[in-house]
């Protein structure tokens, strides 16, 4: 008897079944972090009814500084024209969580802040170098992901927020 055509098609499930499970692990995981009072947060509470935007930065991050307060200057025009909810999680460690308050409010951002001092999320997402910016539609599915920062970036950011609004893969 021959297995090979049912060796193949063993593979082919196994492929299929993997492919997918990567897929599925595109969508944002419920991690706990923090929020600037260092409560508890779940990552679960970060839904829109429209795009939503997941940046990752610390304080001694300077290209994270230039992209955040770009985006801060352009956010509410954001807001008005794609609903998009804007979260910027620091992963400055748990001896430096308490300058994060005071960093922000100095700058006047306007957007929400979260705290991931022990990594949690940033490992959940295999975050990499900061600043890193990912995309999700009202799902909570990555649908785009950028790392580092240079002027401009946020033109691209837009235009993608604008495709995830109308329901179009960036």
């Amino acid at each position: 008897m021959n297995n090979k055509p049912l060796f193949k098609t063993f593979l082919l499930t196994l492929t299929l079944l993997f492919g997918a499970s990567v897929y599925a692990q595109q969508k944002l995981p419920d991690v706990m972090i923090k929020n600037l009072n260092e409560e508890d947060f779940n990552t679960s509470n970060i839904t829109n009814d429209g795009p939503i935007v997941i940046s990752f930065w610390a304080t001694w991050c300077k290209p994270c500084l230039k992209e955040l307060g770009t985006i801060n200057d352009e956010l509410e025009d954001w807001v008005e024209e794609t609903g998009v909810r804007f979260v910027a999680v620091s992963i400055d460690d748990t001896r430096n969580t308490y300058r994060v308050e005071p960093f922000i409010n100095g700058r006047a951002w306007e957007f929400e802040v979260l705290l991931d001092p022990n990594g949690e999320l940033k490992r959940a997402l295999n975050v990499g170098n900061i600043p890193h910016t990912f995309v999700l539609n009202s799902n909570r599915e990555v649908v785009w992901q950028h790392a580092g920062y240079a002027p401009g970036d946020e033109v691209e950011l837009l235009e993608v927020l604008k495709k995830v609004k109308e329901g179009i893969a960036p």
